[in-house]
């Protein structure tokens, strides 16, 4: 078992719920999201970025808008749906309960009575 596969795969858990995090505040555009998210030490890239903006919008949870760019092609900036919204505000229940339950669990220190050996 590898620690890196495990910690891979608990932040491709969330990143969803940190991705939307980041849209909820306001218009985004991709690459400001990678770098934001660069910034809080979670790292994604924008071959994962891409996709996951894609299969948001077609599920209905984001919009776009394309905005002129005087330094190359046109920007599209990804803001949240009403269905966006109310998808998020229900991971981010989830996510509070589960952040309690995990921190409830590791405060926790010796509460369970030792393993005998009865034989």
């Amino acid at each position: 078992m590898s620690i890196e596969n495990t910690q891979s795969q608990m932040r491709r858990g969330i990143l969803e719920f940190c991705i939307l995090s980041v849209i909820r505040r306001g218009e985004a555009y991709p690459s400001d999201i990678v770098e934001e998210m660069k910034a809080s030490r979670m790292i994604v890239l924008e071959g994962t970025l891409y996709p996951l903006l894609t299969r948001l919008k077609n599920a209905g949870m984001l919009t776009y808008r394309w905005v002129e760019s005087n330094s190359g092609p046109p920007r599209k900036y990804f803001s949240l749906t009403e269905q966006g919204i109310a998808f998020y505000k229900e991971l981010e229940d989830t996510w509070n309960e589960l952040a309690y339950a995990v921190n409830t669990l590791k405060s926790k220190e010796n509460s369970l009575p030792p393993i005998t050996d009865q034989q």
